[in-house]
């Protein structure tokens, strides 16, 4: 006769039942941190980028920091640019 104090076990099958459904996929992460590798492979082998912003305009130079909310780019010749990541289309490597 089972003891009162210990419940007697469920079944496999119960137990599994009861146990919380696992989804198919993962949902994806937050942040991939990504963006801030490559953020420094630029600063550390100072390689030169082109910046397009959203307004069109082109501006090149070399990523000197970055930070959450903007890029500071280095220019020879002309006023270096703190730049809003908001304001940013898209960067790229010049070839």
């Amino acid at each position: 006769m089972p003891d009162a104090k210990f419940p007697t076990s469920k079944p496999a099958a119960a137990k599994s039942a009861d146990a919380p459904k696992k989804s198919k996929s993962a949902r994806p992460a937050d942040q991939t941190f990504e963006e801030v590798r490559y953020l420094k492979h630029l600063i550390d082998g100072k390689i030169p980028v082109c910046v397009k912003m959203c307004d069109g305009e082109l501006v090149k130079g070399t990523v000197e920091y970055y930070d959450q909310r903007f890029i500071r780019l280095t220019r020879v010749g002309q006023p270096n640019l703190f730049i809003f990541k908001q304001d940013i289309q898209y960067l790229y490597e010049q070839p």
